[in-house]
Formats: structure tokens, C-alpha cells, sequence
């Protein structure tokens, strides 16, 4: 039985890896500080065999007594508000931490990947993106704290690739949506569910016009599955390539809803992309993957979701 070590394993995407992971007989140690993960997305793999959790922040050291076959390093906060409201170990873990889990890899000979984001383009002034693009960031503005982090975590990630000779994978994941993300997460799609279900105006920010590429988790899981299992180490782009105006999403949702769309505005935040739409040629070309699920399906599920999670705490 083969071992994989996730980190961020109580977050929105690292809960539906340990999920898929262990549906493909692998046993799977999950880690997470729990600083913006939930527990309560791992509730149902607690008790079950192959599946172990550990509480840890992975700036330190990491110990791990079995052999591990891979690694994914998925540990960070990823929303504004929550690398805003913690800018400090949101740089520590994209890069004390990846130097840790990169360690924990070249020890145990383990393949590791690196869940990297789009956010790495900055706001772009390549449209479409592709991999080849170096980005427009501001290291100093607001969002620099995630940004930077990740693109430090590429190079040292690319650093171990070259002088160790080790097997790394890196992902630049583009806005994914679905169950389990928070709702006070402050991502829109999240924000957007939450004002919906309970029959608030959705906010928009600037004018709405600003756009970005929705992809369900499910779809987003299989093609880091496929980077994983790939023979190539250079950064792919997974996302959905159709380009949505916020004003778009918030319309597609609230017919989906049956509800009548009202707006507020609200000024559109520092450095605050104004288009992100990923070029997929490369992953499609070489894995055969692209997204699959339409946004009114992932969205009819993320919906579902939510409804029966309020029913629950009412």
C-alpha cells in the first residue's frame, strides 16, 4: 500500500485529495495546523483504516516514521482575507514549509508536488496565461504576502529538483470552487452562496467586469492526480478556461437560485487582478486533461452542499 503525506489536509482542496487518495487504496497521512483548515471536512476518514491525521504546523520539523511515497504540499491559507489577516505565516509555510516537506520528501525518496496558484501571474498582462509567462506582481502590495510565497516555493521547489535530482511536480491551480469551502471563506464563490442562501445582495467589487475561470474541485482532483503521475517537472496550469465576469457568475447563480439579482459595489481591493483565464494547451496536450464538469452542474452540487450544511446548524 502505497503512502502519500498531504499537507493542508483539513482545507477545502486537501480534504477531497485525502478523499480520492483513499478510494485509490493509498494510505494517507493528513497534516494540518488547522489555522484556516476544518476538521469537520476530515470527520468521516477519522476511525478508518489507512488514514491517519496530525496536527502540526509544517514550518518545523516533520517527522513521519513509515515509508512515504509522495508528498503533496498544500498547507496555506489561500483567500485574501485569510493570508491578510495572517501575512506572516502565510510567507513562513510557502517557505519554511516547503522547505520542509521538500526535506521530508528527499528523505523518504518521495515524489513531491507543489500546490502553486495562479496568483503567481500577478495581475497579468499575458491573457490567456501560460506557463511561460514570468507574472506582473507587486512584492510590496497587500497580496505580496501570498504571491511572493508561492513564487519563492516554485524556485526552491525547482532548487531540490536540480541539485538533489528530485522528483517534483508543480500545479498552478486557478480559482476552483465547490463543497467544503468555507463560507466566510471570502473567495466569491463562497461569498456569493452565502449572500444567496440567505437572500442578501451579492457584492460586487469595481464594476464586476473583472473576470476569472471556475473549475470544480472534482475536475481540479483529477488533473493533480494526473501532474502527480506525469514525467514532466515543469509548472502545468489546471483551471477551467472559460472566462466568467463576476457580474456574469453572480447572474448565473442567482437564476440557478430562482432569485431575482440585487447588487451592491463595493471599491475593488489593491492589486486585485482584473482578468485571469488560464492557458491549458500544455496539460491538455500532454495528460489528456481538461475540465469536464459545467459550471451549472459543479454549481447545482456546491449549492446542495451548502443548503443541507445550514439545515444541519438550524
Amino acid at each position: 500500500m502505497p503512502t502519500v503525506v498531504i499537507t493542508g489536509a483539513a482545507g477545502f482542496l486537501g480534504s477531497h485529495l485525502c478523499d480520492r487518495f483513499m478510494s485509490d487504496g493509498w494510505r494517507v497521512i493528513g497534516m494540518d495546523n488547522v489555522i484556516t483548515g476544518n476538521l469537520d471536512n476530515l470527520a468521516h476518514l477519522f476511525g478508518q483504516a489507512g488514514f491517519r491525521f496530525v496536527q502540526q504546523d509544517v514550518t518545523e520539523f516533520i517527522y513521519v516514521e513509515e515509508d512515504v511515497d509522495a508528498v503533496l504540499h498544500f498547507a496555506s491559507p489561500a483567500s485574501p482575507p485569510d493570508y491578510l489577516k495572517h501575512p506572516i505565516q502565510t510567507m513562513k509555510v510557502g517557505a519554511l514549509g516547503t522547505h520542509k516537506t521538500l526535506g521530508l520528501a528527499k528523505a523518504k525518496g518521495a515524489r513531491f508536488l507543489l500546490a502553486s496558484t495562479s496568483e503567481v501571474y500577478g495581475d497579468p498582462q499575458v491573457h490567456p496565461q501560460t506557463e511561460d509567462y514570468w507574472g506582473h506582481v507587486n512584492p510590496i502590495g497587500p497580496r505580496g504576502v501570498y504571491d511572493e510565497a508561492k513564487r519563492f516555493a516554485e524556485a526552491l521547489t525547482m532548487a531540490y529538483r536540480n541539485d538533489h535530482g528530485m522528483e517534483t511536480r508543480i500545479i498552478r491551480i486557478f480559482n476552483t470552487y465547490g463543497p467544503r469551502m468555507r463560507l466566510n471563506d471570502g473567495r466569491v464563490v463562497p461569498n456569493f452562496v452565502h449572500q444567496i442562501l440567505n437572500g442578501q445582495p451579492i457584492t460586487l467589487y469595481g464594476d464586476g467586469e473583472q473576470t476569472r475561470s471556475f473549475c470544480y474541485v472534482r475536475d481540479l482532483v483529477e488533473g493533480i492526480v494526473g501532474v502527480l503521475t506525469c514525467d514532466d517537472s515543469m509548472p502545468f496550469n489546471l483551471g477551467n478556461p472559460a472566462e466568467l465576469s463576476m457580474r456574469q457568475l453572480a447572474e448565473t447563480m442567482c437564476a440557478m437560485a430562482g432569485m431575482d439579482l440585487e447588487i451592491t459595489y463595493m471599491p475593488l481591493p489593491v492589486d486585485d487582478p482584473k482578468r485571469r483565464q488560464p492557458d491549458i494547451t500544455r496539460v491538455k496536450t500532454e495528460l489528456g486533461w481538461e475540465p469536464k464538469i459545467s459550471i451549472e452542474e459543479g454549481m447545482k452540487e456546491t449549492f446542495e452542499f451548502y443548503r443541507t450544511l445550514m439545515a444541519k446548524k438550524n
